[in-house]
């Protein structure tokens, strides 16, 4: 099993940043990656970002060049730095940890509203 926490969501004007934290906890010598993906109203759910263990990146073309994912081995912690935020990405937002290559957890979501 494992626990993911996360925060760091809220309401910032187009253009703002804000940094998403997840926390894990748990059986996490067998995750074998994290990242996050988000969910607006009336769409599906959609990878993000993501980042393996050897520190390999994978971003949706939507937001490269403005959100950075991140992972600190020692808080076993990642992180979701967003920039020059636009009202679609507005979401809410879920940490994902794959376990053994096999098993997907999931955090609570976190609610980012990006709006002036």
């Amino acid at each position: 099993q494992v626990q993911l926490v996360e925060s760091g969501g809220g309401l910032v004007q187009p253009g703002g940043s804000l940094r998403l934290s997840c926390a894990a906890s748990g059986h996490i010598l067998g995750i074998t990656a994290m990242g996050w993906y988000r969910q607006a109203p009336g769409k599906q759910r959609e990878l993000v970002a993501a980042i393996g263990t050897s520190g390999s990146t994978n971003y949706a073309d939507s937001v490269k060049g403005r959100f950075t994912i991140s992972r600190d081995n020692a808080k076993n912690t990642v992180y979701l730095q967003m920039n020059s935020l636009k009202p679609e990405d507005t979401a809410v937002y879920y940490c994902n940890a794959l376990l053994r290559g096999l098993y997907n957890y999931w955090g609570q979501g976190t609610q980012v509203t990006v709006s002036s």
